[in-house]
């Protein structure tokens, strides 16, 4: 089993290479934000409570975050990996993951984080916006999720740099050459 975090902030390019990365390797992929929207669109009970919380921009609480994410996991008790893409987003998220994941008899084996500017990110989400009109692009929402990302989410990092399982892809430039450098990663041996 490979477990992958696929870590970067809004418009980094996580969707996009998690694409990639399931097709050549069978990753299982829990995105929470594709969780989010399915419930929200599907307005089940987790979707309304979630709805309001992502219109305003914020982060769902870790405990709403948490049982989502289980119970995905046991949704694929044969998976031969899961590549989690948008989590965790919080130190006590990450360390609940790692909690769940040793209690399940396994761990995350790698941490990429995807390193774009943020005036890239600015531009990618625009041309994004364009083109599939998505509510949490809209700018006022934006400006929070990435001021969240610059305030709270990329103190994640250190917790994984410090077990030596964080490693950092630039991600701007070509799709291929992106792709190429974080499977390089995934193949290293040792």
């Amino acid at each position: 089993m490979l477990n992958l975090i696929l870590f970067g902030p809004p418009g980094a390019g996580k969707g996009t290479q998690s694409e990639k990365l399931i097709q050549k390797y069978g990753f299982v992929h829990i995105s929470t934000g594709d969780l989010f929207r399915w419930h929200t669109k599907n307005d089940t009970p987790l979707g309304k409570r979630v709805k309001e919380i992502m219109n305003s921009g914020s982060l769902v609480p870790d405990e709403i975050t948490i049982d989502m994410l289980q119970e995905e996991v046991s949704k694929n008790p044969n998976a031969g990996g899961f590549l989690f893409d948008g989590f965790p987003r919080t130190v006590p998220q990450a360390e609940a993951l790692d909690a769940f994941m040793k209690k399940n008899g396994t761990s995350i084996h790698h941490v990429i984080a995807l390193d774009v500017s943020e005036a890239e990110l600015r531009a990618r989400i625009a041309k994004r916006k364009l083109e599939s009109n998505r509510a949490d692009d809209e700018e006022d929402k934006l400006n929070k999720r990435v001021a969240e990302y610059f305030g709270k989410t990329i103190h994640v990092l250190p917790h994984y740099e410090k077990q030596g399982r964080l490693k950092t892809v630039n991600g701007i430039g070509d799709i291929e050459v992106i792709f190429s450098n974080v499977c390089g990663l995934l193949d290293k041996k040792g």
